[in-house]
């Protein structure tokens, strides 16, 4: 069936609930029907190297069914139980796959942000209380193993250390040179150390145990990752199954094959990609193990997607902003559909990529408390830029005014809130404290409706827009920056009074981490000094501020909180400004109003500027403007 719009999803819904739907009840169920049907095809192609001639590994559906099936018996044996948890510190490999969907059918498998300090990786792993972490072995131009190794230390809880060595997709000299210089890891920790693929050799290639009799708590997946203490978000069976069957009901085919240059530990690419390519049989492709930030990876991508026929693109804007600065110099005839979601994507963005590539773009939206997925623009039907499209199939979208807990009307804005098969009431995240206030009941229908943090509208053709966010994350790149850490981080030198963290527009990113500052009266420090201590006691570098200012005062509500949205009228400003007198442009921002269906929007004097020139100038930010007349 086509899905072009309301008709084909309420056709759909109509077929059967989703309780009555013949859908595997596990992991291990959906690899094995996947495999029963399409053994001998491919299934996931991990290519070390971006050349477009280097070396693959492809494992075909029974290969992979195998192999998973011994890397689940390996943990079994290490001691892992169903409410056991299997985490992992990796780039993306073969072994990152059959760990991620071993550890599910072993136990909980939580995938972890290698990018994260070691310090925060053991708060994981200690709030997730994994007994098993599998993790690179030493390698050249990585650091993980030397942090895997600082984060055990600080998790004792961890008894079993599982070494990926990617010395394994080597070959001629560079094979022979990495033992040389392979790096050490001075710290020492407790847990017993396995090597990956002789500990699985050593598993018979069939389940040795029983597989779980239904619905479970199959993973962990981290929010945010830049507080000293990330939520964890729980996912069951239900809504990694619920994810693989859209995929494979709406978009795939076994004929199919997904380029996926995102990492393994988002859910993007775990619960999304991945999973569409288990309910569909489809193969899936990871170039290099860092993705789009592989070297060589942007530069060669489009003799990527011709090597491996790519009918399908998954991609994020700022990934697509930075092909667009390639030519497109392959045949990607093959290429039927590109899937963008994370962030927001620039309308510009939108048009040039589709012209470029001639490849149709599908915007979506998902989060992780909702084991992802919620709404698309329609493959086959009316797209509307800009918003994240129609619900999937028996998911339901409200729009909420939070003071009364009422429906909104048409293009009302409220909190989003959601409820479909991968949202799980009372348990969505491992600490309970967490989960309070998370979910808006009504007795009348007797559904729980996840409560989303964003700010949106339905138009009255019911599309679904976001409008804001009712929590104030900083979205950069799809990565989410708590700005509570920049914040916390400032408000520890003696100097400082009152801190605001708010996203600065970004024509690559969508977003960046600024910082506003009233000091304390008498005080005497300099914004650069500021930004040195900020840095220095802020862990991840993805949430360093670009910029930081000092005020007199900093805006303040009526009971003395920080009043965010006149620091980012300030922000746009400044951005916007900037970016119209670098290309040479008398316009300017004259004011930053709040509109009902748009959010922010920038009132942009022309001052004898031409307004496609404006337009030219500021078409790669996501923040609405308007020129005046």
């Amino acid at each position: 069936m086509a899905y072009a719009g309301f008709d084909d999803r309420n056709a759909i819904e109509a077929e059967s609930p989703w309780a009555d739907r013949d859908v595997p009840k596990t992991t291990w169920q959906m690899l094995s029907r996947t495999a029963d049907a399409h053994g001998s095809r491919k299934a996931v192609t991990f290519q070390m190297f971006s050349d477009p001639g280097a070396p693959d590994e492809t494992l075909t559906w029974d290969e992979l069914r195998a192999q998973v099936a011994q890397t689940a018996n390996l943990f079994r044996s290490l001691g892992v139980g169903e409410g056991d948890v299997v985490a992992f510190l990796l780039p993306n490999a073969t072994e990152t796959i059959l760990t991620y969907l071993g550890g599910q059918v072993a136990g909980i498998v939580n995938p972890i942000n290698p990018l994260l300090d070691p310090e925060q990786i053991g708060a994981i792993l200690r709030e997730t209380k994994a007994k098993v972490l599998v993790t690179l072995r030493a390698f050249p131009k990585t650091d993980v193993a030397q942090k895997a190794a600082r984060a055990v230390e600080l998790a004792p809880n961890v008894e079993h250390v599982v070494e990926v060595d990617l010395l394994r997709y080597l070959t001629g000299v560079k094979k022979l040179i990495v033992p040389l210089i392979r790096p050490k890891v001075k710290v020492r920790h407790e847990a017993r150390v396995h090597a990956f693929r002789k500990a699985i050799a050593a598993q018979p290639k069939e389940l040795a145990f029983a597989d779980s009799p239904g619905d479970r708590v199959a993973a962990y997946f981290h929010t945010g990752g830049t507080t000293g203490m990330p939520k964890v978000a729980q996912h069951r069976y239900s809504g990694i199954v619920y994810n693989a069957w859209l995929g494979a009901r709406l978009l795939f085919t076994e004929k199919d094959v997904e380029i996926c240059p995102l990492p393994m530990f988002h859910v993007f690419a775990a619960i999304v990609a991945m999973g569409a390519s288990l309910g569909s049989g489809c193969q899936i492709v990871f170039p290099t193990p860092q993705g789009y930030r592989g070297e060589g990876v942007f530069d060669n991508f489009w003799k990527l997607v011709e090597r491996h026929r790519g009918t399908f693109l998954i991609t994020v804007p700022t990934a697509m902003s930075a092909l667009m600065q390639r030519k497109v110099d392959a045949d990607i005839s093959s290429l039927k559909l590109a899937f963008c979601g994370s962030a927001p994507l620039p309308l510009e963005l939108y048009r040039r990529f589709e012209s470029a590539a001639g490849v149709t773009i599908c915007e979506g939206y998902g989060l992780t408390e909702a084991t992802c997925l919620v709404s698309i623009n329609p493959p086959e039907g009316e797209k509307k830029v800009g918003s994240i499209g129609i619900p999937f199939p028996h998911t339901r979208v409200r729009i909420v005014d939070t003071a009364t807990q009422r429906d909104c009307g048409v293009d009302e804005v409220g909190e989003i809130c959601v409820c479909s098969p991968g949202v799980g009431p009372g348990d969505t995240y491992t600490e309970e404290a967490k989960n309070k206030d998370l979910f808006y009941h009504w007795p009348e229908d007797g559904d729980w409706f996840l409560r989303t943090g964003d700010l949106g509208r339905i138009d009255a053709d019911g599309y679904v827009w976001i409008t804001g966010r009712a929590k104030d994350l900083i979205i950069r790149g799809g990565h989410n920056i708590d700005p509570a850490e920049i914040e916390e981080a400032l408000a520890g030198h003696e100097a400082v009074a009152f801190v605001g963290a708010v996203g600065q527009p970004d024509a690559h990113a969508g977003e960046l981490p600024c910082v506003y500052v009233e000091l304390v009266g008498g005080a005497s420090v300099t914004e650069a000094e500021l930004l040195d201590f900020a840095k220095s006691r802020i862990h991840e570098r993805a949430a360093h501020p670009k910029h930081l200012e000092i005020l007199d005062e900093l805006p303040k509500t009526a009971v003395g909180k920080i009043f965010k949205p006149d620091l980012r009228r300030r922000a746009i400003t400044r951005v916007f400004d900037a970016t119209l007198e670098k290309a040479g442009l008398p316009a300017r921002v004259v004011e930053v109003t709040e509109d009902k269906k748009r959010g922010l929007v920038a009132r942009i004097a022309p001052n004898g500027a031409a307004k496609d020139e404006i337009g030219a100038a500021l078409s790669d930010f996501t923040v609405p403007f308007d020129v005046a007349a």
